[in-house]
């Protein structure tokens, strides 16, 4: 099981909306997948619809090391995408995690009860420094940090999220390596002079960092992103073709190159989603003609 963090010191630049989109993505491809929900506010937990919804979540996790996936797990109406709720709703758990002796590395603990159920394991956190942060950062293979176009989010950036894994540094000592960090520069706008030089000076500021790396990819700013998680779906599905006399490309062009950039072990299988379904719902293959 391949696990992501998505983080940001910095709130509102779109942790929440990548976490879903990706894993809506993912699952589409055919792999199975989990979604677990860090933040005290909960908006990854209200995004799909579910299925089936399960009586426990994070809070049973982290608090009492529930290992029940019965007990932990909810289905979302996509086919292959699982949910684990945020329920922390007082915000004990960084209090609790604070104090106790494996705090930061609970999580790390508790995801081998979950690797063989699941391929892509994606991680919605808070945005702000936590020991939840921490926490989740120090379970991870990878962090992926969405930035948006703005020096200042940049500044953040480095005042917050890359003090972070440096701070965790020491953890070394005890075989844990920080998870290298990638930069997702998003909401980009594809006719603005100002945004592309920003996204020029952002990816110049961090050329050759070690363990820091801005990916290829970027996500435009339209309005498919907001349409889709108004709908309850993943963007791909919500716009599958470029609109006409747009320069940005499709929401579906967008996830199949982010996804491929993250996970190339499974790109094969990314170039087989096309977002279109047939008359009952079911996803269709390009690949194969038919339904995956």
């Amino acid at each position: 099981m391949l696990v992501i963090s998505i983080i940001s010191t910095k709130g509102g630049v779109g942790k929440t909306t990548t976490a879903a989109n990706l894993g809506g993505f993912a699952a589409d491809a055919g792999l199975r997948v989990l979604l677990l929900d860090l933040d005290v506010q909960p908006t990854l937990s209200s995004y799909f619809a579910l299925d089936v919804r399960a009586p426990a979540g994070i809070y049973e996790l982290l608090a009492f090391n529930e290992r029940r996936l019965d007990q932990l797990v909810s289905h979302t109406t996509i086919a292959g995408l699982d949910l684990l709720l945020s329920n922390d709703d007082r915000g004990e758990l960084n209090t609790l995690l604070l104090h106790a002796p494996d705090g930061r590395l609970r999580l790390r603990h508790l995801l081998p009860a979950l690797a063989p159920f699941y391929d892509l394991l994606l991680i919605d956190t808070q945005g702000a420094r936590s020991v939840l942060l921490e926490m989740a950062v120090l379970a991870s293979d990878l962090a992926l940090s969405p930035v948006t176009p703005e020096i200042l989010a940049a500044r953040e950036l480095r005042r917050g999220t890359l003090q972070l894994i440096e701070d965790i540094g020491p953890y070394r000592h005890l075989g844990i390596e920080p998870p290298p960090l990638y930069l997702l520069i998003n909401r980009v706008h594809p006719v603005s002079a100002n945004a592309r030089l920003i996204q020029q000076t952002l990816r110049q500021m961090f050329e050759g960092q070690a363990g820091v790396r801005v990916l290829d990819t970027d996500v435009p700013a339209i309005e498919a992103y907001p349409r889709a998680a108004t709908r309850g779906l993943p963007v791909h599905r919500e716009e599958y073709r470029q609109p006409v006399g747009r320069v940005a490309p499709s929401a579906l062009v967008t996830m199949r190159a982010l996804a491929g950039e993250l996970f190339p072990q499974w790109r094969e299988r990314f170039e087989c989603v096309t977002g279109r379904h047939d008359a009952r719902g079911i996803l269709r293959s390009e690949k194969h003609g038919g339904r995956t």
